[in-house]
């Protein structure tokens, strides 16, 4: 039992450094020399912001003002109530939609989403599949880091296009049959690219009745139009407003580096499945690189590593 505590404490203490260093790093990123974003008239947004974000917090204060809320924190009240977290959170709301009406969207963002959604979509999936099949396999889909790309595709189309509808005013109708359309035809390609190029597959829904192809469902194109709603309206407008927009040359200098190492784990696994299916079929390395890969890239790492994957020898579209 005092083991456990004391793990249990060791745990939290390493956390608690973790979150303070990517705190500080964060921190660091934002105080290098300046990048002027441009819109409209030659107006630099961050400007444009500064001005609207006053405005908002100098309202935000008089709120709390004339609702009392600091007197009420210091004769002791610990919560406030809903009519004055109500003021509060409006003021916060107009300050993001400020903030968004002169943002830009560009790869800085992009960038960071496709990490985002690669890592979120990974442990979603890995926590849906134990809850519902009480499996605990790995279901990595590149050969670094804990990614899984097709979620990441699909955060990042889902940004684009929904981005633009949401600029538009579109119906809520609208934005679930896009969704609809942008899941499903990414599920497609990827299955079918997986299956066509590396002999690979790591879902299948043809044994569901609902099963439109070997990859897309009608169920699960319903959860595509929900996400999409959900992305557009309530998840993506906040996740832009944290991400902003690239105020620092630091910035844009580190996520240039994590795109680069993103293209290069896409490339290495394309190449590890691509001399997989090489081997398979009895064709030797033709170079240095290629014989690299075959020594670190073997037959069991693939295994190990992708556990949800199953190759066949040969394809069905051959």
């Amino acid at each position: 039992m005092l083991l456990a505590l004391i793990s249990l404490f060791v745990v939290l203490l390493v956390l608690r450094v973790l979150i303070a260093i990517v705190r500080r790093f964060i921190s660091w990123l934002g105080h290098g020399t300046s990048v002027y974003h441009m819109v409209g008239e030659d107006m630099p947004v961050e400007a444009q912001y500064a001005a609207q974000i006053r405005a908002y917090v100098a309202k935000a204060e008089k709120t709390r003002r004339e609702h009392g809320i600091i007197a009420s924190l210091r004769t002791g009240q610990k919560h406030l109530s809903r009519e004055q977290r109500d003021a509060i959170q409006h003021s916060v709301d107009r300050a993001r939609e400020a903030y968004l009406s002169y943002m830009r969207l560009e790869p800085y963002q992009l960038v960071i989403i496709f990490l985002l959604g690669s890592i979120a979509g990974l442990i979603l999936e890995e926590l849906w599949m134990f809850f519902t099949a009480g499996l605990t396999q790995s279901r990595v889909g590149l050969v670094w880091g804990p990614f899984s790309p097709l979620y990441g595709f699909g955060a990042t189309l889902l940004t684009m296009i929904c981005w633009r509808l949401r600029r538009r005013n579109a119906s809520p109708m609208a934005i679930f049959f896009v969704s609809v359309l942008v899941g499903g035809s990414l599920e497609q390609f990827t299955g079918w690219s997986m299956e066509t190029f590396f002999h690979a597959s790591s879902w299948t829904y043809i044994h569901l009745p609902d099963h439109i192809t070997q990859w897309v469902a009608w169920r699960f194109l319903f959860f595509w139009g929900v996400l999409g709603l959900a992305w557009t309206r309530i998840i993506m407008p906040d996740l832009l407003y944290r991400i902003g927009m690239a105020t620092t040359r630091r910035q844009v200098v580190f996520v240039s580096l994590l795109a680069l190492y993103l293209a290069a784990d896409i490339f290495m696994t394309a190449m590890c499945f691509g001399r997989k299916v090489a081997r398979d079929k009895g064709i030797p390395a033709q170079n240095s690189f290629e014989t690299w890969v075959d020594a670190n890239y073997t037959d069991d790492f693939i295994a190990a590593r992708f556990q949800n994957l199953t190759i066949t020898q040969g394809s069905q579209y051959e």
